[in-house]
């Protein structure tokens, strides 16, 4: 476990940290020679159980807040300490306001110097510090009294932070999260390499893992770990980490602020959605207010712009916050407000969401939707939050609330929302969906009573545009399976309607039939050989394609759908036996003896079917359930032999 100090300059938290452990925090030159804390230093104590406490030794004096911010970022417990013949002073108040504000969960007052006063004084300073404390809300907060010079209450204090590092330890969140680490320093260790530190946030590390380096968007390999200044194996959140880095990296591609992360990131935002907790209600943010901010170990500038109107802002005030330097952020990250001189500390903000909307931010219902975001940090609570808004990309949820994978999958089994394609959609709002998709299809059949139905993209688009391809795909499962939908060779209808070849059309289709070969045929080819009038033959094969019996993979060229199945089938099997389930022009055309022309247009009719996708020069497999032979009585072609699911959505036709 990992504790920083607090504290106003002078007021003897690294003679604190030196009674404690030991060991003298600062390394520096500069600051032995002016007997001042300047940079973050670090200190060890084993313990009995064979635990280690890690402390974080912060500078007091206010022209180093950028250092102290570095160092108390992340920690689960802070120490504050305040010198009694000194008692309360600025920099006291200022890093009490700066614990409160990143929500630091716990707080332990260290009363120090007590060998220079009088009992009455060090209650004195003890009444003002309740005082203090009693403004934000740390109404339970243990105090120790003691002196690094004497000795006294030393070890009191000792045993009061073995019993929280026990606590930690034994915490069941650990698992939960992924590994991530801010590093706040990188350098070289002779015989072994880039060594960098940081206090790890969330998750657990082993020696061999791969990390993700922000810096360099590369991974990186763990060769060796040391936890609270011991060699392990392993390190976890709550630890003073040291990782000596393996890959194609040096120390000038590492900065103060960079992460190590257990996963490639999504790309770092620039604007997200925060709650601004103002230490000051008298004085409320200006609409696009210029501030400095402090994340971790990252100091940075950007704006805040207000979503409420100002009349209602109290001590929180809900803004959308723009960065002049994107950051990996997650939820819930705590970044400090200061004003644009970075003088005055002004709030804390806590991030809400990373994705926040081009349009509506200020409309009342989605701010209703915020405060309520606002007030949960549970992530079964968030989760059903955000399916209130619609389909969630679990990916990002998982990236947002830094859930490892047994956690996410916990997550999804006890949502009850239905799960697709890594993507989460409310049951209810299902319904909804489903219930949309047979009103589209009703009005399509009311508009065009000529066309048997659509295919699925189809129908997604004219319904359904904005929701994920596979949450809609799994909507018509659900439809077909409860009947209230029918595919007939891939077109999606209405039980009740119906469409097929008059007498007088499927005696004239039997008549194309025995014309069509290998490659597809010209309409105007086909009415020649079967001695039917042009126009009269385009517009069966029309219908044709309607009924899903013919596909022109060009205009007027077509294939009958046994015929592109079994070239789909052809194209399936190349794939799957790749590297990348791709397959070029050149295959296509020596499998089949066709013209690189025509092979060309095959392959762009499967792109546009969405059976493939182009990547360069290659087509890769992207729906293999496309232009698959089914067996039934009805052949795809009017005749009596096979049925193939022709679902692409894409008209035949062209």
């Amino acid at each position: 476990m990992i504790f920083a100090t607090a504290g106003h300059v002078d007021h003897g938290k690294t003679s604190l940290l030196r009674a404690l452990t030991g060991a003298d925090t600062d390394r520096l030159p500069e600051e032995k020679r002016r007997g001042m804390t300047i940079d973050l230093g670090y200190a060890y104590l084993p313990l009995p159980d064979s635990d280690i406490l890690g402390f974080i030794d912060v500078p007091g004096h206010e022209k180093f807040l950028t250092n102290m911010l570095a160092g108390v970022g992340g920690v689960q417990h802070a120490l504050l300490v305040v010198a009694c013949d000194d008692g309360v002073m600025p920099q006291t108040e200022e890093h009490l306001a700066i614990l409160h504000l990143l929500r630091i969960p716990g707080l332990t007052v260290v009363l120090t110097k007590i060998d220079k006063v009088e009992a009455a004084r060090c209650a004195e300073v003890r009444a003002a510090l309740e005082q203090e404390l009693r403004r934000y809300a740390w109404n339970s907060v243990a105090f120790f009294e003691v002196s690094a010079t004497t000795g006294d209450g030393i070890a009191a204090l000792k045993a009061h932070l073995q019993a929280l590092a026990l606590q930690q330890k034994t915490s069941p969140t650990l698992d939960a999260r992924r590994f991530r680490l801010a590093i706040d320093r990188a350098f070289h260790v002779h015989g072994a390499g880039l060594v960098v530190t940081g206090t790890a946030l969330g998750g657990r590390i082993n020696i061999g893992d791969t990390l993700w380096l922000t810096s360099t968007g590369r991974s990186v390999r763990v060769r060796h770990l040391r936890a609270q200044d011991h060699p392990v194996e392993a390190a976890y959140a709550g630890q003073r980490i040291a990782l000596n880095l393996v890959g194609d990296l040096h120390k000038d591609d590492i900065a103060r602020g960079d992460w190590l992360l257990s996963e490639a990131p999504p790309m770092p935002v620039s604007r997200c959605l925060v709650d601004v907790n103002l230490l000051d209600a008298a004085s409320p943010l200006q609409p696009w207010q210029s501030v400095h901010l402090h994340h971790a170990a990252s100091h940075l500038t950007g704006r805040l712009s207000l979503l409420q109107e100002p009349e209602t802002v109290t001590n929180h005030v809900l803004c959308e916050l723009a960065l002049d330097t994107p950051l990996h952020l997650a939820d819930d990250d705590v970044l400090i407000v200061r004003d644009v001189s970075a003088r005055h500390t002004l709030a804390g903000a806590r991030v809400l969401s990373l994705t926040p909307p081009r349009r509506g931010k200020r409309q009342p219902t989605f701010l209703h939707w915020l405060a309520r975001r606002a007030e949960t940090n549970d992530d079964h609570d968030v989760l059903a939050l955000w399916l209130q808004q619609g389909a969630v990309d679990l990916d990002a949820f998982a990236w947002a609330r830094q859930l490892a994978a047994p956690a996410l999958q916990a997550l999804q089994l006890s949502s009850g929302a239905l799960i697709k394609g890594g993507y989460a959609m409310d049951a209810a709002m299902a319904d909804q969906q489903c219930d949309s998709l047979v009103t589209a299809l009703a009005e399509s059949h009311t508009r065009y009573p000529e066309h048997l139905g659509v295919g699925r993209a189809r129908l997604r688009r004219m319904a359904l545009p904005n929701t994920p391809e596979a949450l809609v795909f799994a909507h018509i499962d659900r439809l077909l399976g409860e009947k209230r939908l029918i595919n007939t060779n891939g077109w999606l209808h209405l039980p009740q309607h119906r469409l097929a070849f008059t007498s007088e059309e499927d005696v004239l289709w039997q008549r194309l039939l025995p014309f069509f070969r290998e490659p597809p045929c010209w309409v105007r080819d086909l009415a020649h050989a079967a001695r039917i009038p042009e126009e009269t033959a385009r517009a069966l094969l029309h219908k044709a394609a309607r009924l899903g019996y013919a596909v022109a993979v060009v205009r007027d060229r077509y294939y009958l759908t046994s015929q592109i199945a079994h070239i789909a089938q052809t194209v399936r099997a190349a794939a799957v036996g790749s590297d990348d389930d791709g397959m070029e022009t050149a295959a296509l055309r020596n499998r089949f003896g066709v013209g690189r022309k025509l092979a060309i247009q095959i392959l762009e009719f499967f792109d546009r079917s969405g059976f493939t996708r182009r990547q360069g020069n290659r087509h890769l497999l992207r729906d293999a359930e496309l232009f698959a032979v089914k067996d039934d009585k009805h052949g795809a072609d009017g005749t009596h032999n096979s049925e193939i699911a022709v679902s692409s959505g894409l008209d035949p036709d062209i």
